[in-house]
Formats: structure tokens, C-alpha cells, sequence
């Protein structure tokens, strides 16, 4: 339907809540793969992702009345998608004391970009889901979807020490956990 392609976020948004089906299962098919990588990202199993992501939508369309358009659609959807990950953890009770830190190795090796750039951005990210769910949600909320740590402590209540600490033991952990599982490759580079 090109009708849909040349339509706007607020045009869209504005049909969804006059309760258009087809507009609003536009909404969902427009965003709900994407969506699905970041529950990926947060969740440690496909079941725990797909309940964060039939959750978010709920919130998304229960919530649409809020979307002001100054930013976009895309962002207004992840933010809501990504708290909604974070509430599922929280909820769950995995962030707090999930990691013995004297269990981590905090080598501070550097890792070459080579050594990451050999990596498919899919094992990359399964690399990333063998961490523990603190260091994993700091890790995501940090470097990849671009919070502050100021943010991050913000939406974890944390502090925001406790977000840079828990970043650089992710970093290193991560660094661990390629140096054991590419060892042919780390050892190329280093």
C-alpha cells in the first residue's frame, strides 16, 4: 500500500488512536523487528523477549496519546520498549547482586578493533548475552543504545559510579570471555 509509505509519524499516530486496525497493525509491523533485536539484547532467552516485547507494544499503544512529536516515532517506541526491558529486570530482581565481583578477571588488556571486526555483529551480540543481566543492561543501555551513565544510574537507581563501574567490568569480562572463545584470533592481534 503506498498510501502507508508516504504517510507521516503523526498521521500514523493520529489514525492509531481513532482506532484504524490497519493503522495500527502498521505500527506494530513497522517496528516490532527492530524492537525484537533490543528485547534481545536485555533478556536472556527468546521467551523473556517476546513477553518484554508484547508488553512494550501494550504500552506503546496504551500510551500513544503521549507521543509528542518533537522527537520521532523510532525513539519515542525504543525508549518505551527499552524501560519496559528494564522493569522486567527489575521486576525479576536479577540486577541486584547477580555478579561475585572477585569471580570476574578484570584483565585490562586492550582488545584490538581487528579482533571484534572479525566477529559477526551476531556473535558479538550472543558474546554480549552471556553476561550477567547487570553488566549486560549497563553494557546495552551504554554502548549501544547511548545513554549517559548519569542516565543509566537515573534509570537503574544506581549510582553513577556503580553504572561506570559495572560498564568497565562488562568491557573487561567481555574481553575475558573473547580471549577464551577466539583464541586463535585474539592471539593474532595481540
Amino acid at each position: 500500500m503506498s498510501e502507508w509509505n508516504n504517510m507521516t509519524d503523526e498521521q500514523l499516530v493520529k489514525l492509531c488512536l481513532q482506532g484504524n486496525a490497519s493503522a495500527q497493525e502498521r505500527l506494530y509491523n513497522l517496528f516490532a523487528q527492530k524492537m525484537w533485536t533490543v528485547c534481545l539484547r536485555y533478556m536472556k532467552n527468546e521467551e523473556e523477549a517476546q513477553d518484554v516485547l508484547q508488553m512494550g507494544f501494550v504500552k506503546v499503544f496504551k500510551n500513544l496519546h503521549a507521543f509528542n512529536k518533537s522527537g520521532s516515532l523510532d525513539g519515542w517506541v525504543r525508549k518505551i520498549i527499552v524501560n519496559t526491558a528494564l522493569d522486567t529486570i527489575r521486576k525479576n530482581k536479577k540486577f541486584e547482586n547477580n555478579v561475585q565481583w572477585d569471580q570476574v578477571s578484570y584483565q585490562q588488556e586492550d582488545v584490538s578493533g581487528n579482533v571484534l571486526n572479525k566477529l559477526a555483529a551476531e556473535d558479538l551480540m550472543e558474546l554480549i548475552n552471556e553476561l550477567p543481566t547487570g553488566f549486560r543492561t549497563v553494557f546495552n543501555l551504554y554502548a549501544i543504545e547511548g545513554y549517559s551513565h548519569k542516565e543509566i544510574a537515573e534509570m537503574l537507581g544506581v549510582s553513577e559510579s556503580t553504572s561506570k563501574s559495572q560498564y568497565s567490568r562488562a568491557k573487561a569480562l567481555l574481553r575475558k570471555i573473547i580471549k577464551e572463545k577466539y583464541a586463535d584470533i585474539y592471539c593474532h592481534y595481540e
